[in-house]
């Protein structure tokens, strides 16, 4: 295996050794503990086994190796639209979505086995069947897991800002990801985007809107002085000075998701005086 060359060589990990392990682009997170306490654990062992996807391994615990068939007509039992939602954090959104509409099947895709657990609770709390999850690392799951044109909606809410500049190339949303987004998503597939920091929102609607494949359902719409960004540029609510003449004249930005639950991490978000940016597209038929 090569390099690209504007990747510099490995100097740590079990990349140095064996180059098969390093990765292409680097990954949208950082590792954490995986150890399940309490109820989480109770659950993990309860449901694992029937809700949690294990598919093979080829290098991590969240990498997703060759040979898996992902099969959701097998896997629910029925053939029904599938909702795909990347980082399901602690399982609030999808547990709440798919209670209110269980004629509708869920994925969650996420790398943190504890959020993982917590959506397990919940799913026995709220006894859903419409429900699995799989630890993995997100673009690995779109390339080679999930069937394409299998996913009728696709949801990314509060993926990793990455602040600083020099982490931006570790954000989720980026040119070279929305290609894999396109795969999975079935013919006028949506995909719904939803970020507290107005830099990673307006990546994310530079990154969409110069797409081919994807639609702004509501472009021009929440411009100007109805613009979060607008608000947040001009009261520097983001710990940058104050920009009393900026005005978002592009706008773009969705309505708030109804389909989506107050998490309690959105929550504090509003609470420290963050303001929510949502981003609808729909891809092509």
């Amino acid at each position: 295996m090569s390099l690209p060359p504007e990747r510099k060589m490995p100097i740590s990990g079990r990349a140095v050794d064996d180059l098969s392990f390093y990765q292409s682009e680097p990954v949208s997170f950082v590792r954490r503990g995986s150890r399940l306490h309490g109820r989480r654990a109770d659950a993990w062992e309860r449901t694992a086994s029937k809700y949690i996807i294990d598919p093979p391994r080829d290098r991590t615990d969240t990498s997703v190796g060759e040979g898996y068939d992902f099969d959701p007509e097998a896997l629910y039992g029925r053939k029904a639209p599938l909702i795909v939602e990347i980082g399901s954090g602690l399982g609030e959104a999808m547990a709440f979505a798919a209670s209110q509409n269980r004629e509708t099947d869920f994925l969650a895709v996420e790398v943190y086995r504890p959020g993982l657990a917590a959506l397990m609770v919940r799913v026995e709390n709220n006894e859903l069947t419409n429900v699995r999850a799989v630890q993995a690392n997100a673009p690995e799951a779109l390339d080679s897991m999930l069937p394409a044109g299998s996913a009728s909606e696709i949801w990314i809410f509060f993926s990793d800002p990455w602040h600083k500049i020099r982490h931006h190339k570790r954000r989720l949303i980026k040119d070279t990801f929305l290609p894999k987004l396109e795969r999975v998503l079935e013919p006028g597939g949506t995909i719904r985007l939803a970020t507290d920091w107005s830099n990673y929102a307006e990546q994310m609607r530079e990154v969409f809107d110069a797409a081919p494949a994807f639609t702004n359902l509501h472009p021009g719409e929440l411009s100007g002085e109805n613009s979060n960004l607008t608000k947040v540029r001009r009261l520097g609510l983001e710990n940058e000075d104050k920009d009393p003449d900026f005005i978002d004249e592009r706008g773009g930005w969705a309505p708030r998701f109804e389909g989506r639950t107050l998490t309690s991490f959105e929550g504090k978000a509003l609470k420290a005086g963050r303001l929510i940016f949502d981003l609808a597209y729909r891809k092509a038929q």
